[in-house]
């Protein structure tokens, strides 16, 4: 489990083929001197496990199912990428809840100054789009934003303040630019009964066909409230 704020920028520093997965080594000495090896990060939103640290550098393996739901074949050597260590018991929550799950991958479809601030409007698919919500939470690139406007059939725009933009890659951000997308748990959660989008499609079961609302149940079997439960990509 994550909060969405970006400790690190880390750097790329090799990606290459191993068993079957992609390895990938990341330079970041703050993460790495506190990383142990199975411990989860999130990498531009992805939750992964450290496999290696040596020095400055920590490892990590990205599954065929990852890339191909990711942002991640499109990654090159020193490409920049936003890095959360795993949230742990007692840490504060100033973000939201991310899991570290992508949902999918969305485009930025425009970038326009505002002040000191940057309005970066994002598209996305309908089966994203439906957990939208006005002022709600979603992860970009792993970042904790907030959902300033519409239309929500296709797209959502956010207001990226000054700070976000020093502590983030998006001060670089460009139209066309890909990015991982993970929705707020807790509205998928309320909306469909579960955490995952279109699991309704591929059990061919209506949506009304299941209780609406959001209950303490559904939320521990999510696994909120169980100490020490680490998610895993």
């Amino acid at each position: 489990m994550f909060t969405g704020l970006v400790r690190e920028i880390g750097r790329i520093r090799a990606l290459a083929p191993s068993r079957g997965v992609v390895r990938l080594d990341i330079d970041a000495p703050k993460l790495a001197s506190s990383a142990k090896l199975g411990d989860s990060v999130a990498v531009n939103g992805i939750c992964l496990t450290v496999t290696a640290v040596k020095g400055r550098v920590f490892s990590v393996e990205a599954a065929t199912e990852t890339r191909r739901l990711t942002t991640f074949e499109s990654w090159r050597r020193g490409a920049m990428v936003h890095l959360e260590p795993a949230l742990r018991a007692g840490d504060p929550l100033d973000g939201h809840l991310v899991q570290g799950h992508v949902d999918g991958v969305g485009r930025i479809l425009s970038v326009k100054k505002s002040g000191g601030s940057l309005l970066m409007t994002i598209g996305l698919g309908a089966s994203m789009a439906r957990f939208l919500t006005p002022k709600g939470s979603v992860a970009v690139d792993g970042v904790s934003l907030t959902v300033d406007e519409g239309p929500f059939t296709d797209r959502f725009t956010v207001n990226l303040i000054p700070h976000t933009l020093q502590e983030t890659t998006f001060k670089a951000a460009r139209t066309g630019r890909q990015v991982n997308l993970e929705m707020d748990v807790l509205v998928k959660a309320a909306r469909t009964g579960s955490g995952w989008p279109g699991i309704e499609e591929k059990n061919q079961t209506p949506v009304a066909s299941k209780p609406a609302g959001l209950t303490l149940e559904r939320l521990l079997a999510k696994g909120f409230g169980r100490l020490g439960s680490k998610g895993r990509s």
